[in-house]
């Protein structure tokens, strides 16, 4: 049976979901929830996530919303041989599961924020970006990076020598921040940072999910 992933190629939370479903080798369908029209407020898929957000996913009678959620289930039911999540000695397994606490509590607030006032509230909003939010925001991704820096120093990849969730779970944003804002060089100009996401956006199915990752 192939997976249903309710979303949009834009949204950064669906192409968390596709990184990860790419990079297991996973058949699924993509099924274009238009946000711009509310349908992510509405029936059918306000039933899917009642939150009214996307992605959701659909495997037979099982279906699932958050993006992080997806993800870990994606790993543990078809990636058993991926370790993706490392759940073979639970030191590994800490480790992964710590960067991706990281990604969501630290990372993801103020990078989301920056993407979204540079880019979204002008594109779908029709607003206008607010500077000093984003320059606050630049100021808290300056230091989660310096930490960052710190770690990649050490290890190719943030759980260790391995591509993990950990790492795909940063894809979309950092995708984002590079290509549609000027703070692209918040990740060139620190050398570890942009080589470990040079060894990320490498691979080819990180490559085949941004390249769906634009807007026309």
């Amino acid at each position: 049976m192939v997976l249903k992933v309710f979303g949009s190629w834009q949204s950064t939370c669906t192409g968390r979901v596709l990184a990860v479903a790419e990079e297991l080798g996973l058949q699924y369908e993509l099924v274009q929830v238009n946000l711009a029209a509310g349908e992510h407020k509405q029936p059918p898929h306000i039933e899917r996530n009642p939150f009214g957000q996307v992605p959701a996913l659909q495997d037979g009678d099982l279906v699932l919303f958050e993006s992080r959620v997806i993800t870990r289930y994606l790993a543990r039911k078809y990636g058993k041989d991926s370790q993706l999540l490392k759940e073979g000695t639970p030191e590994e397994a800490a480790a992964v599961d710590q960067w991706i606490e990281v990604e969501g509590q630290h990372f993801n607030p103020p990078i989301s924020t920056i993407v979204a006032q540079v880019l979204f509230v002008p594109l779908f909003f029709g607003g206008t970006t607010d500077e000093k939010v984003v320059a606050a925001e630049v100021e808290k991704l300056a230091k989660v990076l310096d930490v960052y820096e710190q770690k990649l120093s050490k290890t190719k990849y943030l759980a260790g020598d391995y591509c993990t969730l950990a790492d795909l779970h940063h894809v979309p944003y950092v995708h984002y921040l590079i290509a549609t804002t000027p703070y692209g060089s918040l990740v060139e100009t620190r050398p570890h940072v942009k080589a470990w996401w040079h060894a990320v956006s490498s691979r080819p199915a990180i490559k085949k999910v941004l390249g769906n990752m634009k807007f026309s």
